[in-house]
């Protein structure tokens, strides 16, 4: 017979869920930064947790790409190398462009919402870049590329993207201020609506491709130029 109630079940799960998203934003933001190094049970009594579902998330982290853990010393958290970047936004570009064609192909079912949250944050992208408020703008960015896949119907999609958009995520965090302005993000966001919103799914699909290709080529050669290691 299997061990544990449902609910004592449930709350491990919690446990897991809390421990992980609190290493992950913590990574994201880098409060815990490339090279930070930690042993599960220093972890584990920072969380108030047992050791179980500590490392339940560290293994979650490590499958995602975030950490490696590191048999009885715990976890090391990975540097963001050019080579990840580039598999990464293989993955975006051939992913979002296949969301933006799925949303296309269902314009006249009911996508009013998916479009209008996709539309307010074009805008306040727009709006953003023009008080150079790049925090505001990248917030935006985020929540529009999410909407992008919610929106799109397709589980696996979600589910696929999810293992790196983290790790896009954190690139672009921290290498926001290292960048050229994003001054024409807001409109390659724009192509994308329109193209949903008027139905060509060709023009979405590859409105979709072209702005990750060109977030990849601004992106990868910072990386190369500074020192990774960081990210």
């Amino acid at each position: 017979m299997p061990s544990g109630s449902p609910e004592s079940e449930q709350a491990s799960e919690g446990r897991v869920e809390a421990a992980y998203r609190y290493l992950r934003n913590a990574i994201l933001s880098n409060d815990l930064p490339a090279g930070f190094q930690a042993a599960e049970n220093e972890i584990a009594t920072q969380l108030g947790m047992s050791r179980t579902p500590v490392h339940e998330a560290m293994a979650r982290l490590q499958e995602e790409g975030f950490v490696q853990i590191l048999p009885r010393k715990g976890i090391l958290v990975r540097a963001l190398t050019p080579a990840d970047l580039l598999e990464i936004y293989d993955v975006l570009i051939a992913l979002e462009g296949a969301a933006a064609e799925l949303l296309a192909a269902e314009a006249d079912r009911a996508l009013s919402s998916t479009l209008a949250e996709l539309q307010a944050s074009t805008d306040a992208m727009a709006s953003a870049l023009r008080t150079d408020d790049l925090d505001a703008w990248r917030v935006a960015d985020e929540r529009f590329h999410d909407m992008l896949v919610a929106g799109c119907g397709n589980s696996r999609i979600k589910r696929m993207i999810a293992t790196v958009a983290g790790q896009s995520h954190r690139a672009r965090r921290l290498t926001l201020h290292l960048r050229p302005a994003p001054i024409n993000s807001a409109t390659e966001h724009q192509a994308i609506v329109d193209a949903i919103r008027s139905g060509d799914v060709a023009a979405a699909g590859e409105a979709a491709r072209a702005h990750r290709r060109h977030a990849r080529s601004q992106l990868v050669p910072i990386l190369k130029r500074i020192n990774f290691r960081q990210l």
